[in-house]
C-alpha cells in the first residue's frame, strides 16, 4: 500500500467544525416543526418494514457510505508495524470502551440522576449510551488524526481493523451489555441492524471503492470530495426527524441532555487518556499514540443513532442519548486534539527515560 490510496488529507470541512451549530439547531427546527405539523411526520414514523423505518434506512445509507468509502481494508496487513498502538486500540476500544460506558451509565442514569429523568425512560437511556459506546469512530477519525499530525498509515489500519471486528463484535457486546442491564434485547431487530447498517453498507462502499480505484486515486478522491456533504446533510435531515418525535419530552425536561452528556464527557477523557497512557508506556510513537487515543474517545454516531431507532423507536431515550453523542462530538473531540497535541514534549520526555 502507497500513501496514494489514502484518504485525502483535506481540512475539517464547514460542516464538520461547526458540527455542534447545526445539531443545535436541528433540534430547534426538529422542536418546532413537531409541534407545528405532527401529521406529517407521524405518518413518517409509520412508514416502517420489520421495525426499520423506511425514510431513515435511507438516510443512514446516505449518511454512513460515504465514510466507509474511506476505509481501504487492504491496509489489514499494516497492523504488524506498529503492534502495541493496534492491541492497545482494540483492548480500549473493544475490552474497555463498551464496559465502562455500561457502569457510567448506570452510576448516573439509574442512580445519580434517576430522580430527574422520567422512569419510563431509564432503560432506554442506559441502551443508547450502550450502543453509542459499542461503535468505534470510522471517518472522523482521519480528520482527528491529520489534525495532531497521526500516523496516516496507523490510522488507516486501525480503522479498517476496527470495522471489521465492527461487523462481528457490534452484536454481541450490545446484546450482553442490555442484558447484563436488565434490558430486553429483541435479538431479530439487533441482526438485521448490523446486517442493514454494517455489513450491507460496508460492502457497497468496498465495492465503489474498488471501482473507482481502477480508474486511479484521483478518482476517489474526487468522489470523496463531491459526497461529503451528502453524509452530513443526511445526518442532519435525521436528526431533524428525531427532535420532532422528541420534541414534548425535551420541552417538558430540557435538562436531560445535559445529564446524559455527563457519563459520554467522563467516557471520552477516560477512554483518550488511557489509550494515550498505555502507548506511552508500550514505547510507541506520539504519532501513533493520537490516533489510539483518538479513535477510542470518539464514536461512530451515525450507526448508534440507526441502531437505536430500529431497536427503540424514534421516540425513545436511547435515540435521545445517541444524538446527544452527535451534539457535543466536536467541540470535545477538539478539546482532546489541542491536549494530546500539547502534551507531546511530557510524551516523548517520558520515552526518552524508557
Amino acid at each position: 500500500m502507497t500513501t496514494a490510496t489514502l484518504p485525502a488529507p483535506a481540512p475539517m470541512s464547514l460542516f464538520e467544525r461547526w458540527l455542534t451549530l447545526w445539531v443545535a439547531l436541528c433540534i430547534v427546527a426538529g422542536i418546532a416543526l413537531g409541534q407545528l405539523l405532527p401529521g406529517p411526520f407521524q405518518a413518517i414514523g409509520r412508514l416502517e418494514v420489520a421495525r426499520v423505518n423506511l425514510p431513515v434506512g435511507l438516510l443512514i445509507w446516505v449518511m454512513i457510505i460515504p465514510m466507509l468509502l474511506k476505509v481501504d481494508f487492504g491496509a489489514l496487513h499494516q497492523v504488524r508495524r506498529h503492534w502495541r498502538g493496534i492491541g492497545i486500540t482494540l483492548f480500549v476500544n473493544w475490552a474497555v470502551k463498551p464496559f465502562s460506558m455500561a457502569l457510567l451509565a448506570w452510576i448516573f442514569i439509574r442512580q445519580v440522576f434517576a430522580a430527574w429523568l422520567p422512569a419510563e425512560q431509564l432503560d432506554s437511556y442506559v441502551a443508547g449510551l450502550i450502543l453509542l459506546a459499542a461503535a468505534p469512530c470510522t471517518a472522523m477519525v482521519f480528520v482527528w488524526s491529520r489534525l495532531t499530525n497521526g500516523d496516516p498509515l496507523f490510522t488507516l489500519s486501525q480503522v479498517a481493523l476496527n470495522d471489521t471486528i465492527m461487523v462481528i463484535a457490534f452484536a454481541p457486546i450490545v446484546g450482553l451489555l442490555l442484558g447484563l442491564s436488565a434490558i430486553q434485547v429483541p435479538w431479530d431487530t439487533l441482526l438485521t441492524s448490523v446486517v442493514l447498517y454494517i455489513v450491507i453498507p460496508v460492502a457497497l462502499a468496498q465495492a465503489w471503492r474498488r471501482a473507482l480505484l481502477r480508474r486511479g486515486p484521483q478518482a476517489l478522491e474526487a468522489t470523496l470530495a463531491r459526497i461529503g456533504p451528502w453524509s452530513i446533510t443526511a445526518l442532519l435531515a435525521t436528526l431533524v426527524l428525531l427532535f420532532a418525535f422528541q420534541g414534548e419530552a425535551i420541552l417538558a425536561q430540557p435538562a436531560v441532555i445535559a445529564m446524559l452528556a455527563v457519563p459520554i464527557l467522563i467516557q471520552v477523557f477516560f477512554n483518550s487518556g488511557l489509550a494515550y497512557w498505555l502507548n506511552r508506556r508500550a514505547g510507541e510513537s506520539h504519532a501513533v499514540a493520537c490516533p489510539s487515543a483518538l479513535i477510542g474517545a470518539s464514536n461512530f454516531f451515525e450507526l448508534a443513532v440507526a441502531a437505536a431507532i430500529s431497536l427503540f423507536g424514534f421516540q425513545s431515550g436511547a435515540a435521545l442519548a445517541t444524538v446527544v453523542g452527535v451534539l457535543i462530538e466536536v467541540p470535545v473531540m477538539l478539546l482532546v486534539v489541542r491536549w494530546v497535541k500539547r502534551s507531546q514534549p511530557w510524551y516523548e520526555a517520558g520515552l526518552r527515560r524508557g
